[in-house]
């Protein structure tokens, strides 16, 4: 019988945290580059490229590959014949290794989770607790699996129930359109299949913990349904051309997980939940012995990836800019932008528009101004900011006419696509839409220079920056007459892959 000392499995917890803000599992790392190499869009392959550099600078940097430090879920099989020395739950253990590991001075992690979510969403200030699910299993060891799940790919899962005889090919394929790139493709899919409408859920959390083997399946070939549909979605996702960010290309997906369970003779349910570029996983086991001890990666494991602009480059001064510069600029364009930068994203938007329903004035001057969707983490040492990656753009899709109208804001920095409310709204007050890469978050740091909080301080992360830039490079993602790169992108590459 082992004996599983409190202090170890709150260590192990808060060093796997750790861990997993900056280092991306080796499989992933691979199936990145080898999608990095197979690319034929190049602003596809541009953005594969920042989310590997990013990837490599927070290997050797130790601080997070995104802003969004996710939400912890946790996976533990506890031996039967364990025994524990703690005067703790397994959940208050667990939720003191969140703790510590969100709050760790070297390197501190955004704390996202908000208590009262459907009434005063008050932020918990450390990130627990986590989601914990537990099995008892044989044996005298405790294996516990540990991911941080970023809130933009979460917002994307999906489910139904379906009827037993639809298909479940056909229901993905019509679901992962519809996903858009707020999950910030190419990454994984993982499905659950089966059982009742809360086991897909958990299977299909589940399945994205397993390593990226897509390849080596399609070497072997399947030997069960399972497998059969991971091959299957894999190659018809992939022809769909969404592309890298969304915006058209060869890889989709990295790799698909199916995960099922027996289930009622009258239902199928069938979950899909996605697995952003700001994969984050590791598992390990105690024995008794101490904390677990986990291994510290090769920096050879990462390629060495230089990012250029090109040509073409368009180098952009905020503090400068008019609405016939934003006027000249065509979709697809890369500008690299330097000056003064607001910050704002759902909470901060909410209250500006509701001040402006009242007909109060606003803490801050939008006027001829660029607003970017981020809530960026704390500082530490010598850092004017910590990684500050861009948020899901479409969650401030309903803000954005009102703030246009009102305000005079000329454009907004965020990443994925815009909805038809959004770029209607663009349209009509010659404003422009701007895509940072996702999954970039420490690589876009470097280029802000300065940072000051404006307006909104109680709501932390949320809370109203001016950034001082220095070539920021973001894309046109949806230009002053309303054309989205990302209606284009896939649409073009999608008629690509179905002549080869």
């Amino acid at each position: 019988m082992n004996v599983i000392r409190q202090a170890d499995l709150i260590d192990s917890v808060t060093r796997a945290l750790q861990y997993i803000s900056y280092y991306h599992p080796k499989d992933f790392i691979d199936a990145m580059h080898q999608a990095y190499l197979r690319e034929e869009n190049p602003a596809a392959r541009d953005a594969i490229a920042q989310i590997l550099i990013n990837s490599r600078m927070c290997a050797t940097g130790h601080r997070p590959i995104c802003q969004d430090t996710g939400i912890v879920t946790v996976f533990v099989n506890i031996g039967m014949n364990v025994r524990w020395e703690t005067d703790l739950s397994l959940e208050e253990m667990i939720n003191e290794g969140v703790r510590r590991a969100y709050t760790h001075p070297d390197n501190v992690l955004r704390a996202s989770i908000l208590a009262d979510p459907d009434g005063a969403r008050r932020n918990t200030g450390d990130n627990t607790p986590a989601v914990i699910h537990q099995r008892l299993v044989p044996g005298d060891q405790v294996e516990v699996h540990v991911a941080a799940k970023g809130g933009g790919s979460e917002a994307k899962t999906k489910f139904a129930m379906l009827n037993p005889s639809d298909s479940v090919v056909d229901w993905v394929l019509d679901q992962v359109p519809k996903m858009g790139a707020g999950w910030c493709p190419p990454g994984m899919l993982g499905i659950g299949i089966g059982g009742t409408a809360e086991q897909a859920m958990k299977m299909a959390k589940e399945s994205l913990l397993e390593p990226i083997d897509i390849q080596k399946l399609a070497e072997r070939g399947p030997s069960s349904r399972a497998e059969e549909l991971r091959l299957e979605l894999f190659e018809k996702i992939n022809r769909l051309g969404i592309g890298a960010q969304g915006l058209g290309g060869l890889t989709t997906v990295l790799d698909i997980k199916v995960m099922d369970y027996p289930t009622h003779a009258a239902n199928k349910p069938v979950a899909i939940i996605p697995n952003c570029a700001a994969t984050r996983h590791v598992d390990f086991t105690l024995t008794g012995s101490g904390p677990a001890e986990l291994p510290v990666p090769e920096i050879d494991d990462w390629p060495e990836i230089a990012w250029e602009a090109g040509e073409g480059v368009k180098r952009v001064n905020l503090d400068g800019i008019t609405p016939e510069e934003v006027a000249s600029w065509q979709p697809g364009d890369t500008l690299l932008l330097s000056g003064s930068l607001l910050t704002g994203r759902d909470a901060a938007h909410k209250r500006m528009v509701d001040m402006l329903e009242r007909g109060e004035t606003l803490p801050v001057e939008l006027k001829g101004r660029f607003i970017y969707y981020v809530g960026p983490v704390d500082p530490v040492g010598d850092e004017v900011v910590g990684p500050a990656g861009p948020t899901t753009a479409t969650r401030m899709d309903k803000f954005t006419r009102p703030i246009l109208e009102r305000t005079g804001l000329l454009g907004m920095i965020g990443k994925a696509e815009r909805g038809p409310m959004a770029i209607e709204a663009i349209r009509d007050h010659g404003a422009a839409y701007l895509m940072a890469v996702g999954g970039s978050a420490y690589l876009v740091a470097q280029a802000i220079r300065a940072s000051r909080v404006l307006a909104f301080e109680d709501l932390g992360m949320e809370a109203i920056y001016e950034f001082e830039i220095r070539d920021m490079p973001v894309t046109v993602a949806v230009d002053s007459r309303g054309t989205s790169v990302h209606q284009q992108g896939p649409a073009k590459w999608r008629e690509i892959i179905a002549r080869r």
